[in-house]
């Protein structure tokens, strides 16, 4: 009996353990949701996959953002529409659609300041270059 392990030791390692565990899914969920907003493979705004080859130019060079086709074109119309010109045969393009892509756009800027700070990129680094798999 000189191997006694105590209990209460057990425990504490074991919450410790767990603790550390449901930390790092966090902090790599987080990661995840920053990174792979900006995946260059999928569509920015939709998600739908995207099938980019590097050596070929973007479908549409005038957009800032990785989109589909049908979300280039909304995009370019809302850029249209906010210089006073646009489709109008495009009745979905109301008020409300202009300040969903308005919010879209201010999200993608914020979510963007977020992964640049010193805080998010410590938090990379801490989880080194395994911490990341794109889906």
């Amino acid at each position: 009996m000189s191997k006694v392990i105590s209990l209460d030791d057990k425990l504490k390692l074991n919450a410790e353990q767990k603790y550390a565990m449901l930390h790092k899914q966090k902090i790599m969920a987080v990661r995840k949701v920053f990174q792979c907003s900006h995946c260059p493979s999928k569509c920015e705004r939709c998600g739908t996959p995207l099938g980019i080859d590097p050596r070929k130019p973007r479908e549409h060079p005038k957009t800032p953002y990785h989109f589909c086709s049908g979300c280039a074109e909304e995009y370019i119309d809302y850029i249209h529409r906010l210089q006073g010109k646009g489709n109008p045969e495009a009745y979905w393009h109301n008020h409300d659609w202009l300040k969903a892509w308005h919010a879209w756009i201010e999200y993608q800027g914020a979510v963007d300041r977020y992964t640049h700070s010193k805080e998010f990129r410590r938090l990379v680094d801490e989880l080194g270059p395994d911490g990341h798999t794109c889906d």
